[in-house]
């Protein structure tokens, strides 16, 4: 069902692109970026990691589900106004007092998703994902006829502002019809200890990892304008695309089967290599063939007038497969409760990256992709012989996987560009579909010659066994949790949540 639904929601954002990249100009991204860039840090705060918390919790009653809605519902309320207050500030810092009302506009966003966190974290607790699905591509689809209307209408990046507000109002909608569940008032007796401790460790990760993400918006925007930065946000959101569209999904069901394996190591290992195995086969394959084909993606995605994005696309994907590489790190932090150490890590990292990419900013847009790029790549290994001294992780298989990946799609992004060498520029479509070609003739031939990657292919094609087996191996719900007489979180089938 995940994967269904991702492939629709990819399908609805790479239409926005292409419409909306005709319709608005570099300048448009670029003022919306530089408000995002700042605000955004406001969604850590506003969720505080209570999500994830609720999600991962072995037991969590009726009481504590109410008590942390209202905490996310009081945290959104409070930086709605906060953000308010701040736009002033934010457009005398950019110089620019269109960013103002944007501003002040997209506060309301935090209030909405506020009330939406502890919704979406029953949904994935009770694995209800086909219902997920329908709420995050149903709120996508409906934010995006807004944002398309109020372009063709004229309204510029306002266009950006009310897709943004009406993809929030959309999906809150959608999840107070679809979840069954209503919270309760605020009740002072319930343990809420460890879910805030767990939710504080989280947050203080997030913050670093976003104030590391986001630097590059904020010193681009400030020192080089609202056009340079709408050429490197449509860059850099392109090379994401692949990226958050299977990140999420991904996390989403690996993080309630890992949590549920946390103390059956061989069974751990064995589903934690096969879901980073199965995420790079996909995302390999992804970022090899955007690389291969920049300008003709950007071509197709954006239009020839975003050229000038193609060198910046180009050295961002460089970045985006080793974030890929790293999505399982973040899995065992997560399933294994390893909050704090994550946080430690993040402290000991995130400033280095920060740090490199100030430093290349003194050459400029490119620079500042040169540094994001090998600050990510850095942090890979780091990342690993972290999780090597915290945990039982099998960091081994996973760096073996990484590098096999590397191998396999880094050779077939040559292949796929040489293949299309001689087709002219101007003909897109058609260097796509050969370079794509190549590229899938290359992924064969290696199965066919290098049996360990061989394996990795057929262990995707044959993904479903991996969560029979976990079906067939639970234990008892009496085991995994006790739910509270009303609490409704156990799914149909019986099986505890994580």
């Amino acid at each position: 069902m995940t994967i269904l639904g991702q492939i629709v929601r990819i399908a609805v954002q790479l239409g926005g692109i292409m419409i909306l990249a005709r319709l608005l100009t570099p300048t448009d991204y670029g003022l919306l970026a530089m408000v995002t860039a700042i605000i955004g840090v406001g969604e850590l705060v506003r969720d505080f990691g209570l999500g994830s918390a609720a999600i991962q919790a072995r037991t969590l009653s009726r009481g504590q589900k109410n008590n942390l809605f209202w905490i996310n519902a009081g945290i959104g309320a409070v930086l709605m106004l906060v953000t308010i207050a701040a736009s002033w500030p934010i457009a005398d810092f950019y110089d620019d007092p269109r960013l103002q009302p944007i501003t002040a506009a997209l506060s309301v966003t935090f209030l909405l998703n506020g009330l939406s966190t502890q919704f979406r974290a029953h949904m994935s607790r009770s694995l209800r994902f086909g219902r997920l699905v329908i709420v995050e591509t149903g709120a996508q689809v409906i934010a995006l006829a807004v944002g398309v209307t109020m372009a063709f209408a004229g309204a510029a990046y306002w266009s950006l502002v009310g897709q943004s507000v009406a993809q929030t109002i959309a999906a809150l909608a959608l999840l107070l019809f679809l979840t069954g569940w209503l919270p309760g008032g605020v009740s002072r007796r319930e343990p809420m200890r460890g879910l805030l401790s767990y939710g504080s460790n989280m947050f203080g990760t997030q913050l670093l990892a976003y104030a590391s993400r986001n630097v590059d918006s904020i010193v681009i925007g400030a020192r080089f304008g609202a056009g340079p930065l709408g050429i490197y946000n449509r860059a850099f959101q392109l090379m994401m695309l692949p990226l958050l569209q299977l990140n999420a999904p991904s996390t989403r069901v690996a993080l309630p089967v890992l949590s549920r394996l946390q103390d059956d190591r061989a069974r751990y290992a064995q589903f934690i290599t096969f879901g980073q195995s199965a995420l790079l086969t996909v995302l390999g394959a992804a970022l090899a063939l955007l690389g291969a084909q920049a300008e003709s993606v950007v071509r197709i995605m954006l239009g020839p007038q975003w050229l000038e994005a193609v060198p910046v696309f180009r050295i961002l994907l460089v970045a985006g497969f080793f974030q890929a590489a790293g999505y399982a790190v973040y899995w065992v932090f997560l399933s294994k409760g390893l909050m704090r150490q994550n946080m430690y890590y993040s402290l000991a990292t995130r400033p280095l990256m920060i740090a490199m990419i100030l430093f290349g900013s003194i050459w400029g847009m490119y620079g500042v992709a040169i540094a994001y790029s090998a600050s990510v790549v850095v942090m890979w290994p780091v990342s690993l012989l972290w999780i090597r001294r915290i945990s039982d992780a099998p960091v081994g298989a996973m760096f073996w996987n990484g590098a096999r990946a590397m191998a396999v799609y880094g050779a077939g992004c040559i292949a796929s560009a040489l293949a299309t060498f001689a087709i002219p520029a101007d003909l897109p479509f058609v260097r796509v579909i050969v370079g794509g070609s190549a590229l899938l003739v290359w992924i064969a031939l290696m199965a066919l010659v290098w049996p360990r990657y061989r394996r990795d292919i057929l262990d995707f094609l044959s993904a479903r066994r991996y969560f029979r087996r976990s079906r067939a191996g639970k234990s008892s719900p009496d085991s995994a949790v006790t739910p509270d007489p009303g609490n409704d979180t156990v799914n149909d089938e019986g099986i505890a949540p994580r």
